[in-house]
């Protein structure tokens, strides 16, 4: 069988391996059919950074955390790429009760096992028992974060089957949860929460790094009842995306017209868009930073923060925790988040499709069977 691998910047190519087995009673086997790619993924695709990070980390530029999740040549290739997954299950293990062949599920990006002590806090991408002493267990980084290959793959498999497989409820389309396994949950996370506990609040969202999970969202935060929700990027397509969910949007050269946001999502993935985004809240606000901050020495203005009583989150996405509310809300509004995809790709032509430079690529086959499984609930 087959599983697309990463070779080097700008390279993919599908591999031969073995088909996956049920090696535990509560295991599954489960066959995606639709991926989607992480925004995280671009940087090794479109850019040769392994050498530059390794180098960066030995004279104590990087930090030397990116290794322990992206290999000591972070990012070297080959290894099985993909963490953003619809499946279909075709397999089960005898302790597995509550799910069904054929059933349509989300598989999390992270590996947990629901019962461990930070499992139990909602921190399930830091599961002590999948991880086993590392930073992460997690599919499609490479053998850093173990052994579990990628998801852009004919099968794999999925421990501790009962938690970690969520249903896609009944007429929710796959296209429409591309991403819930990571990007699409990222964003609710930084959104929603935070707009929850200040009811009808401004948002700023800066896009442009974090590409689809700044669009997603903007649209989240106008579907939550925002009153105010500014976009900032310099892709007029990704303005024009923002726009159709009801946001305002302009570019860097323009400064929003609102002043002080309870609630900014960072998304340019830069250090100067981190600073950028603090002094923004409006005083208690939270901003949650979602991008990638490799360097030792990334400034924030403390003291500004001191003085707003801001708040400044940052860390991985705990989609198992979010996936049923996250669902819930799919399935009881349409939220489009499909309208955030700007590829979509056949799954034959992955090697190709997946270096293409797009905002949100979608790649898709046909499913085994017609989704004839209703009234799912989401546990």
């Amino acid at each position: 069988m087959r599983e697309l691998r990463f070779e080097r910047s700008g390279r993919l190519a599908w591999h031969e391996r073995d088909k996956p087995v049920l090696l535990d009673p509560g295991d599954a086997i489960v066959r995606p059919f639709i991926a989607g790619r992480c925004d995280g993924d671009t940087l090794p695709i479109h850019r040769p950074v392994s050498r530059p990070l390794q180098a960066g980390m030995a004279l104590g530029l990087v930090d030397p955390v990116v290794g322990s999740i992206c290999g000591k040549i972070p990012f070297r290739g080959p290894f099985a790429i993909g963490h953003e997954c619809v499946a279909e299950i075709i397999a089960l293990g005898p302790e597995v009760t509550r799910l069904r062949v054929g059933q349509r599920v989300i598989v999390p990006w992270a590996v947990s096992c629901g019962t461990c002590s930070p499992c139990r806090r909602g921190l399930t991408s830091k599961c002590v028992t999948a991880a086993r002493g590392g930073t992460l267990a997690a599919y499609g980084f490479g053998p850093a974060s173990g052994s579990w290959g990628g998801m852009v793959t004919d099968e794999f498999r999925v421990p501790f089957a009962e938690h970690m497989l969520v249903p896609v409820p009944a007429g929710v389309p796959a296209e429409r949860v591309a991403a819930a396994s990571d990007n699409l949950a990222d964003a609710w996370r930084a959104v929603v929460p935070p707009l929850a506990a200040r009811e009808g609040g401004s948002v700023l969202v800066l896009g442009g790094g974090a590409k689809s999970i700044g669009l997603y969202a903007a649209g989240l935060a106008v579907a939550h009842g925002a009153s105010v929700v500014d976009y900032v990027d310099d892709s007029a397509r990704r303005r024009s995306i923002a726009e159709s969910f009801g946001a305002r949007s302009v570019t860097t050269q323009v400064r929003p017209r609102h002043q002080g946001y309870d609630v900014v999502v960072e998304a340019t993935s830069r250090s100067s868009g981190l600073r950028d985004a603090v002094r923004a809240l409006a005083p208690g606000g939270v901003c949650t930073a979602v991008g990638y901050y490799l360097a030792t020495g990334t400034r924030v203005p403390l003291m500004h923060m001191y003085a707003t009583d801001a708040t400044l989150r940052l860390g991985v996405s705990h989609v198992r925790a979010i996936l049923p509310s996250l669902l819930e809300f799919l399935h009881r509004t349409g939220f489009p988040a499909e309208r955030v995809t700007t590829r979509t790709a056949d799954w034959d032509e992955a090697p190709d499709a997946y270096t293409v430079r797009t905002t949100k690529l979608v790649l898709r086959r046909e499913p085994l069977a017609q989704d004839t499984v209703v009234g799912e609930e989401t546990p």
